[in-house]
């Protein structure tokens, strides 16, 4: 595969309320911001959200089945979580080559995860070996 700088590729994606269990149960995060909704009405978020590295694990899935692709080996993330997705809110995960190197099968990704309105929820930078 030939890859470039700018190219990119992205997902949708609902978490609802049994994917947020069944990670908090994988993850042994049971944080009631993530599963009790009295609990997560009472924040200022209003409801339950969904955990961040939950977000984060579909930029995982882009890296490995879309861009770059199949053979995918992670180097190194950065996440910076900049606003909370609810449960039930649909995201778009995004990746963008920003960097190829010309020495070695080694590429910088700029990865996002978008909310509904397209606000950033998580960024980061991802560098991978193809």
């Amino acid at each position: 595969m030939s890859l470039a700088q700018g190219q990119s590729a992205q997902i949708q994606k609902v978490f609802g309320p049994d994917e947020v269990a069944a990670f908090a149960e994988l993850s042994e995060d049971r944080n009631p911001i993530h599963l009790d909704p009295d609990f997560a009405a009472q924040t200022p978020f209003g409801g339950p959200i969904v955990h961040g590295i939950l977000l984060s694990s579909l930029l995982s899935g882009l890296l490995g089945q879309h861009l770059p692709g199949e053979g995918t080996i992670y180097l190194g993330q950065t996440l910076k979580f900049v606003r909370p997705v609810l449960v039930g809110e649909e995201v778009t995960a995004r990746v963008t080559v920003a960097q190829v190197r010309e020495d070695k099968p080694i590429v910088t990704l700029v990865t996002e995860v978008l909310n509904s309105q397209g606000q950033p929820c998580v960024q980061g930078e991802a560098v991978v070996k193809v």
